[in-house]
């Protein structure tokens, strides 16, 4: 195998150390060099120097004697030097006594000199004789030409030069033969012996040892590629039986394959034909569960219809003179057809949710509002059974959200209801905070509990955490379950905790977005300085329940808050029942007495100011607000008289005869008057000829029905501001979606109830502000 000598280890290792001893050795030669030049330098300096010591003491009896001839004689003596050119004696005044002088020689190498040790130096000595140093006899002058030596310096330094060279010269010689035969050859050998190998048998050959390298570095790498060899000898006699073998596996697995393809074609035909049953009975399903939220969507409106004037009636024959045993069957008639109302209810939302039917809004709302409007709903019922219910909304909640009101009030409704219902004693407490964007609201009370295994199941249709419940408190079972399906739609999660007679803990986190309009919505409350100066005396128990709530939002308004040991000069707020406070309020001559009122059945008299609880933030505001009554004797909060009704027009828009009566009945008995039209063209006409403060609309009606009238009621311009409540007896998604697009205001159901009417009209009619606040 021939190889070019510059491809050739030997001949780059040679090459390599060459370079690098030819490196070093100039280093050292330009150092050997520098140090002869530094040395020829100093030589020439002390040559001169010497030859003028010699010549001072002749040159200075010259001088002396003024002897002209022997001073020419001298100068002519120091010529003799190759490198002296000029030498003279110079009197004390300057004049020349004697001078003799000669040319430089010229050469082609004086250049490299002159660079060196400059072309000529002067030197100059004072004379004296030892008897009269004090008398200046002159100088000895002598310039010299330095090629003298330069021309010596570069003779030295060019021999230094050229035998290096030579020596490096010789040795790569040297070092190529030796590497030659020690490392090249016996490589080569090793190259020509594995170049000789076949790609189709390498483990047939064993490549040689070289001679005397069996013990070196070529030895050792010799027998590695042999034991490799062996190695490959070995592998390749396993490729071969695996080869064999895998022969045999071949035609196992290719009749494998034919049978597995078979029976894999076999399957996908019956999947096949499985998925095209799924599919047809997905869509029988989606038919069915349409249907079903038709039939349920109709039967609402069927069932509600007659359902509402059986129920109006009632309420109405139970505001009659009636007998002790009259009264007691038709109000467990009234509390039947509650009972299948809400039913009624649970079943069709429950059966829209798994239908799919359950569309959720995205508007702007108070949260804040609605939990105070479900705490005010339910206090009634919490009192009737002698329990607080109490509220703790954080005073930084913020004042809008974007969401479903509707259904985060259903959902806040059933876990009111369930707790007042399972508690006996202590209190329920609503609790909500905005963290981490997200709505955190709790239902806390201190009812009966439930057990491990009911928490496994409370969450299920029509079933409760314990048989005995059902028996005990009644229910279906219906709305949790509605609780937990609304809650998931909202992307949120509901969690629970409770221990049997310890109470029960719900938990109802929602992704609720702040709604951040054009102009940020956010309450002014402008309270009167003297108030933020003097604060309140807040007079409860220790055990209020209330406390927390009142001292938290005094707190977010910056209202200093004093003890009944440390009344201030500002507002005081007594507990209902506190005799001792009562006192305290006369003797401290306070102006200002806001009476808690947490029982429902009190109200203050007209010099004085009752806030209802559980607390609403703004019955605090407008009883903190408004200006003190003159001073005068401090009385105990009196009974509970009627609310004070602004007395509104009212327009009832409705074809059923039952719920004109039931309706105009109770709004009547609210102190509103009715004008009632049979469908939407005589509601038309009624406007035309009067005003009217607000709009009862039936939806479904003959002639023209709620939807037609209220776009041509919109469509003029004085009636652009007028209430418009929808009354309808679906409770559908869609029925909504289609009042609030048509220009109503806002949305009742059927049957008509006496509290929906009252809160739909406190919300859209005017009212008027008064001291007490119940």
């Amino acid at each position: 195998m021939n190889t070019p000598l510059t491809k050739r280890l030997s001949f780059r290792l040679t090459r390599n150390t060459v370079l690098l001893a030819m490196a070093l050795g100039l280093v050292l030669n330009l150092t050997q060099v520098t140090l002869d030049f530094f040395n020829a330098r100093e030589a020439m300096d002390e040559e001169i120097r010497a030859l003028i010591d010699i010549t001072r003491s002749p040159a200075s009896q010259i001088a002396y004697n003024i002897d002209v001839r022997l001073a020419e004689e001298l100068l002519d003596g120091l010529l003799k030097h190759p490198a002296i050119i000029d030498a003279r004696i110079i009197d004390p005044d300057g004049f020349t006594l004697a001078a003799a002088s000669r040319s430089s020689p010229d050469s082609r190498y004086r250049w490299l000199s002159d660079a060196l040790f400059r072309s000529s130096r002067f030197y100059n000595d004072e004379l004296s004789v030892p008897q009269l140093r004090e008398i200046p006899l002159g100088k000895l002058a002598v310039t010299i030409d330095t090629y003298y030596y330069g021309l010596g310096f570069l003779q030295r330094a060019g021999y230094t030069v050229v035998s290096g060279f030579i020596k490096s010269m010789v040795l790569s010689i040297m070092l190529l033969f030796i590497f030659y035969f020690m490392l090249t050859k016996p490589m080569l050998k090793v190259v020509e012996a594995l170049s000789r190998v076949e790609a189709k048998s390498p483990e047939k050959v064993r490549l040689p040892i070289p001679r005397n390298h069996r013990r070196d570095e070529i030895g050792l790498m010799v027998e590695i590629i042999n034991k490799h060899l062996e190695t490959i000898d070995s592998s390749l006699d396993q490729l071969r039986a695996a080869e064999a073998a895998m022969k045999n596996y071949s035609s196992q697995l290719e009749s494998e394959v034919v049978d597995r393809t078979r029976e894999i074609s076999e399957k996908n035909e019956a999947l096949q034909r499985g998925n095209r049953a799924l599919i047809k009975a997905k869509e029988d399903a989606v038919r069915r569960a349409r249907a079903r939220a038709s039939f349920l969507a109709n039967m609402s409106h069927e069932i509600r219809t007659p359902l509402n004037g059986v129920l109006g009636m009632l309420s109405l024959a139970l505001d009659g003179d009636l007998e002790k045993e009259q009264r007691e069957r038709l109000e467990i008639s009234y509390q039947a057809g509650q009972s299948l109302l809400g039913l009624l209810n649970d079943i069709l939302d429950i059966s829209k949710v798994e239908a799919g039917k359950l569309n959720l809004e995205v508007i702007p709302f108070n949260l804040r509002r609605l939990i105070e409007e479900c705490a005010t709903l339910h206090a009634q019922q919490a009192r009737n059974k002698g329990i607080e219910l109490v509220t703790e909304i954080d005073p930084k909640l913020p004042e809008s959200y974007l969401g479903d009101p509707t259904r985060t009030r259903q959902i806040l409704n059933n876990l009111l209801s369930n707790a007042i219902k399972f508690t006996n004693t202590g209190e329920v407490k609503i609790r909500a905070k905005h963290a981490n964007g997200t709505v955190r609201m709790e239902v806390i009370d201190t009812g009966i509990g439930m057990s491990s295994e009911g928490l496994n199941r409370i969450f299920s249709p029509f079933a409760q955490a314990n048989p005995d419940t059902t028996r005990l408190y009644g229910g279906t079972g219906l709305g949790l379950t509605l609780c937990r399906q609304l809650v998931e739609r909202m992307h949120g999660k509901i969690v629970l905790d409770s221990e049997p007679d310890r109470g029960t803990h719900f938990t109802v986190i929602l992704p609720l977005p702040v709604h951040q309009p054009e102009a940020a919505i956010q309450e002014a409350f402008d309270l009167p300085q003297d108030l933020l100066r003097d604060g309140v005396t807040l007079v409860v128990p220790e055990d209020f329940p209330h406390t927390t709530a009142l001292e938290s939002q005094l707190r977010a308004w910056n209202i200093p808050i004093h003890g009944r040991e440390h009344a201030g000069d500002g507002p005081m707020l007594i507990a209902h029942g506190d005799r001792d406070a009562q006192t305290l309020a006369s003797q401290a001559g306070a102006r200002r007495v806001i009476w808690l009122n947490n029982t429902g059945s009190v109200t203050a008299p007209r010099t004085q100011f009752t806030l209802s609880l559980p607390l609403k933030r703004e019955a605090l505001y407008r009883c903190l607000s408004l200006p003190a009554p003159p001073r005068g004797e401090i009385s105990a909060p009196a009974q509970a008289s009627d609310q004070d009704v602004v007395p509104l027009n009212l327009l009832l828009v409705e074809d059923n005869q039952v719920n004109q009566l039931l309706a105009s009945t109770i709004l009547k008995k609210l102190g509103h008057r009715v004008e009632i039209a049979e469908n939407g063209e005589l509601g038309l006409k009624a406007l035309e000829k009067q005003n009217f403060d607000l709009i009862l609309m039936d939806c479904q009606m003959p002639v023209m029905d709620g939807y037609t009238a209220t776009r041509k009621i919109r469509q003029n311009p004085e009636w652009q501001e007028l209430p418009i409540i929808a009354v309808t007896a679906n409770v559908m998604q869609g029925d909504k979606d289609d009042c609030i697009l048509a220009g109503m205001n806002d949305y009742i159901t059927k049957p008509y109830n006496r509290d929906d009417l009252i809160s739909v009209i406190r919300r859209w009619g005017p009212h008027p502000v008064t001291p007490a606040d119940s």
